[in-house]
């Protein structure tokens, strides 16, 4: 039988893999806020600074069900350590990296840990808690891009103005060692499916069910992305705001995300299609 973790146990499980959305959030995001200064400093244009973006995007689209499938028979701790370390040297990497191109690869390899991550990192957290509270567990693991944006982002996207826009990956990879040794001291293991199979894994796609979950999740952050992409630009070039402002309008938007993730989480315990729908 399944012995759950409650307590001061179980809020030091959840922030060690919450952490690990902070990093995730910080370099996603912090992008988009720094992408002038990004453009200014690589000497090319905001459209081929969006490729940046584009890059990681696709690293996450290649990797989570890759990587995902290739982790089946792996201990989901020590899946979620190993992608978290692979997601860190990928962002030290980019802080090295001479030139555009070699940047554009180092952002492509960045993002393949990034769905694998929270896809593990999420059932890892609602294996600790009874089935009544797995909804708030994952949304709470979820919690961690919401704080990235609301804190993160914003003091990243600020640091970056000041002191060179390539800082963040800096601060992206002290915050991924973090998450690594925060995992191995307080997330307790769990013993890997006994089934669990590359081959089962990959069944999934067969259902038109999971096909029309992944068609809806990729029109709605398709539309998000597409705003927040340029949001940097678009404040200051289309808005008028100064630039000064871009953190704070970043920190806004972490806080929409704060509050949807608390109550989302919540409404899936309730209900997950009534969540949906709502």
């Amino acid at each position: 039988m399944t012995a759950y973790v409650s307590g001061g146990k179980l809020l030091l499980a959840i922030v060690a893999l919450a952490m690990g959305g902070v990093g995730i959030g910080v370099t996603e995001f912090a992008m988009m806020g720094l992408l002038q200064e990004g453009a200014a400093d690589l000497e090319v244009g905001y459209a081929q600074m969006g490729l940046m973006i584009s890059a990681y995007a696709i690293g996450v689209v290649v990797g989570a069900p890759v990587l995902t499938a290739l982790a089946a028979k792996i201990p989901r701790k020590r899946a979620v350590q190993l992608l978290i370390l692979f997601f860190t040297l990928a962002n030290l990497s980019s802080f090295f990296a001479p030139d555009y191109n070699t940047m554009l690869v180092t952002r492509f390899l960045a993002g393949l840990p990034h769905g694998a991550y929270f896809g593990l990192a999420g059932v890892l957290a609602g294996s600790l808690v009874p089935a009544t509270m797995r909804g708030r567990a994952i949304a709470w693991v979820m919690l961690g891009l919401s704080v990235a944006n609301v804190a993160g982002v914003p003091l990243v996207t600020r640091l970056g103005q000041e002191y060179g826009w390539r800082s963040m990956f800096l601060v992206v990879t002290a915050i991924g060692v973090l998450t690594a040794v925060l995992i191995s001291l307080f997330v307790p293991w769990r013993k890997t499916d006994a089934g669990a199979s590359i081959r089962r894994e990959l069944t999934a796609l067969k259902s038109a069910q999971v096909w029309l979950a992944m068609l809806t999740g990729i029109v709605g952050f398709g539309g998000f992305f597409a705003v927040y992409s340029y949001i940097s630009p678009t404040l200051t070039e289309e808005a008028g705001l100064p630039i000064e402002l871009v953190p704070l309008a970043l920190a806004l938007y972490g806080v929409g995300m704060v509050v949807g993730s608390l109550a989302g989480g919540r409404l899936a315990d309730w209900s997950i299609f009534g969540a949906i729908k709502l």
